[in-house]
């Protein structure tokens, strides 16, 4: 028992001379619990929707209202014309369209049916799906009360049609494919963990190699270090590309209609951050272990914060503002954008400015935390 006891203890002073490994252990089990409690929430609320009210009486106002009542719609931006509906769910901004025609207010006076179009963003069927259902719910609600405000004040006619028709009109997916929104986050997901991974672990193998001497004494600057270290995962990860996006086409039917070169460069300044990320943590860690469990909670965060499984509009203020410090959040955006919706570079360039500041910081911060190490 006396061996018995001096080899925990042994182990145990290893382990507490280690504390940056016991922060990480102990990190982990609290930020999955928080992350996927937080995250983890299916209720759709707040869509962003862009309203065109070509009609704007007490009416069409009512309508709105009654819209509005389901919580599923938040009335984010009023335009004049249906060509400023399409470019703002182009550009992601809006996810539903409400276009009320100019005779709506008369078409309701006189009995008639007023049909009123909802545009839903297919390219997250998830929230089109359930916004699709709260729109024909909320249509039915509001022509049953304006049909019974009808019979109190003129009595009961011949047509019994409802005098409110909402019609839904999904864009990019109509089927509304689970596929189109998933694949695109995960090809970019499968990208930010392959290359942080290995290049996580690209100098910590130099230093336990110990061949870390010999680049201290070349006259090898701290950025061209970092450049070559990168182009060899560059290229590897580009490989890596075609052949995963091959699968989506092929396997599970994501489209690709946009255009593949403007995709390609912005894997190339996707690549950028996230493997300047890894070399980051390559240069902080002491071993190879410690870049592995330095990276979970940064892998953690991105998947589930990202857009990946869940909705951002879904997630609490706090954890949005999170996902805006990812740079997965933004080539998610992009992804589906090129993909699913065939967009050009003019309505993603915020999300490639972000990818863009992204790269220079982190690979800038590797590389002055490299020439720290030669210090």
């Amino acid at each position: 028992m006396r061996r018995f006891r001096a080899l925990i203890k042994k182990e145990m002073i290893h382990m507490l001379r280690d504390p940056r490994t016991l922060i990480f252990i102990f990190m982990m089990p609290i930020m999955q619990l928080l992350l996927l409690g937080y995250a983890n929430n299916t209720e759709i609320k707040n869509v962003p929707t862009v309203v065109f009210n070509q009609d704007n009486s007490k009416a069409s106002r009512a309508l709105l209202d009654s819209f509005q009542a389901t919580d599923y719609f938040s009335f984010d931006y009023a335009v004049y014309s249906q060509a400023e509906v399409y470019r703002l769910i182009d550009a992601g901004r809006a996810k539903v369209g409400i276009i009320i025609p100019p005779d709506y207010n008369q078409n309701v006076a006189t009995r008639k049916t007023a049909d009123v179009l909802v545009l839903l963003d297919g390219a997250d069927p998830t929230i089109a799906s359930a916004v699709m259902s709260a729109a024909a719910l909320a249509g039915q609600a509001h022509g049953a009360s304006v049909r019974s405000q009808q019979l109190a004040l003129q009595g009961p006619t011949g047509s019994a049609a409802s005098p409110v028709d909402v019609r839904t009109n999904v864009l990019y997916n109509p089927d509304l494919l689970g596929s189109y929104n998933l694949v695109p986050g995960l090809i970019a997901m499968i990208l930010f963990q392959t290359a942080t991974s290995l290049t996580a672990l690209a100098i910590v193998k130099e230093r336990e190699r110990g061949t870390i001497e010999q680049l201290i004494v070349t006259p090898i600057r701290s950025w061209e270090l970092i450049v070559a270290k990168i182009i060899p995962y560059i290229l590897v990860s580009f490989a890596n590309t075609v052949l995963i996006m091959a699968v989506g086409t092929f396997l599970f039917g994501v489209p690709l209609r946009g255009s593949l070169v403007l995709l390609f460069g912005l894997v190339g300044l996707y690549l950028l951050p996230t493997l300047g990320l890894g070399l980051l943590i390559s240069t902080a860690a002491k071993t190879q272990q410690q870049a592995q469990l330095m990276t979970m909670p940064i892998m953690l965060p991105s998947m589930m914060l990202s857009g990946v499984f869940f909705p951002i509009s879904s997630l609490p203020l706090f954890l949005q503002f999170v996902s805006n410090l990812l740079p997965l959040t933004y080539f998610i955006y992009i992804l589906r954008s090129i993909l699913v919706k065939g967009v050009g570079i003019e309505l993603i360039i915020p999300q490639i400015v972000a990818l863009t500041v992204f790269a220079i910081v982190l690979l800038g911060l590797a590389a002055m935390r490299f020439q720290k190490t030669l210090d």
